[in-house]
């Protein structure tokens, strides 16, 4: 409960994880400025008045800044893997019960997915898209009371709780990392490619990411259900939250469809990520705009 040591320490990494989002955006941001500029391995060099010379020298700049970013993201996740625990212990159940707690669980896993696949990728560049998704998420749950309120009897099966949305942010983070890099592979004609992936290589990552959170969202709707039928006596009521993560799934659906089936890539299949992804966050805020059935005590899952 607030004012209790584990409450504290909650917050306390909470923070910590916000900065060191922050600060691995603006690793990766310095990066790619200075490798505009031309800067590289031996340096820049730049001509001084009389002939001088002002020199960086040393390892790569850039190399050494992207690393960095890299470093200090992973530093971000543990800092908000430590919030999930602490606040967990702090508040007694999982922490999905208000906006305040899902924001943060989203962020996490957006994170997650980002630096699993930038291990397993090694595109920092991805980091330019999953690191602000992931800021902004943070940033707004600042704007949120992170009190903790009892529970209403419709949030009361813990164990239904924590699984339905903890599925849905391994879901919504994979969605994220088939988003940027589906943008990327947009903005290639406009950039020439400077410094971006090769095109199938962004279309694979999509793709990957997909045939992960696909299944998670599955599982998001069929729990979901289950726990309707607990909390409101019925398995399906058409509130706007039930709605529009069918609406979500029947996106990344045909988006598998298309591609497995007939073949489907290049612009149209990223195309259709961008409005996938368009849906998942209506998925996300659609009620509070909306009301419905999961608008109780602003939680929004």
């Amino acid at each position: 409960m607030e004012g209790t040591p584990f409450f504290k320490l909650s917050e306390y990494s909470f923070v910590a994880g916000l900065l060191a989002v922050g600060l691995a955006l603006l690793g990766y941001v310095l990066a790619i400025v200075l490798s505009r500029l031309g800067v590289r391995r031996s340096g820049l060099a730049a001509a001084g008045a009389g002939g001088g010379t002002v020199s960086f020298g040393g390892p790569s700049i850039t190399a050494g800044l992207a690393t960095y970013g890299t470093i200090v993201a992973w530093l971000g996740l543990a800092f908000l893997t430590a919030w999930l625990i602490l606040r967990t212990i702090a508040v007694g159940h999982g922490p999905f019960a208000n906006m305040y707690e899902f924001s943060v669980s989203f962020s996490w896993g957006v994170l997650g997915a980002y630096l699993v696949f930038e291990r397993r990728y090694h595109l920092r560049t991805l980091g330019l898209i999953a690191l602000p998704v992931t800021l902004l998420m943070l940033l707004y749950a600042t704007t949120i009371p992170s009190t903790n309120e009892p529970l209403v009897p419709a949030l009361q099966n813990n164990l239904l709780l924590t699984v339905h949305v903890a599925v849905a942010i391994i879901a919504y983070g994979s969605f994220s990392i088939a988003f940027g890099a589906a943008l990327l592979y947009l903005i290639q004609p406009a950039t020439g490619r400077r410094g971006l992936p090769r095109p199938e290589i962004l279309d694979e990552i999509s793709y990957r990411a997909v045939v992960v959170g696909f299944p998670f969202l599955t599982l998001v709707i069929v729990l979901g259900a289950l726990w309707a039928e607990v909390a409101w006596g019925t398995y399906w009521s058409w509130d706007p939250k039930e709605t529009a993560s069918l609406v979500t799934w029947l996106i990344y659906g045909a988006y598998l469809h298309a591609r497995v089936v007939r073949g489907w890539r290049g612009r149209n299949s990223a195309l259709l990520l961008m409005l996938g992804f368009g849906a998942t966050l209506f998925t996300y805020f659609g009620n509070l705009f909306f009301g419905g059935l999961h608008s109780y005590a602003g939680l929004n899952q």
